[in-house]
């Protein structure tokens, strides 16, 4: 990985205590669009984690391959992008 880890770690901390409170507001209780709104939060900030990790594997692992000149290397990495995006639908 890159210099971004301890950034992702953290906000996947900040993510493990929101999960942790909203699973405490379904314990109390708590009102529906409170817990809905929260995981709307959670989902929004895995989804800018995800996002920083697409960004730092195109421009790494990605072009790595391509500058190589592997085309092993190269279809490699596109059948991976391929799955991820496959996996997503």
């Amino acid at each position: 990985m890159t210099e971004h880890d301890p950034k992702l770690v953290n906000r996947l901390n900040r993510i493990e205590g929101q999960v942790r409170g909203i699973s405490r507001m379904v314990a109390d209780g708590r009102y529906c669009i409170d817990i809905l709104t929260q995981l709307q939060a959670v989902r929004a900030a895995l989804g800018k984690i995800e996002t920083a990790l697409l960004q730092d594997h195109l421009g790494k692992c990605v072009k790595g391959a391509i500058t190589s000149g592997d085309a092993k290397d190269q279809r490699a990495k596109v059948n991976e992008l391929i799955q991820l995006l496959e996996r997503s639908r």
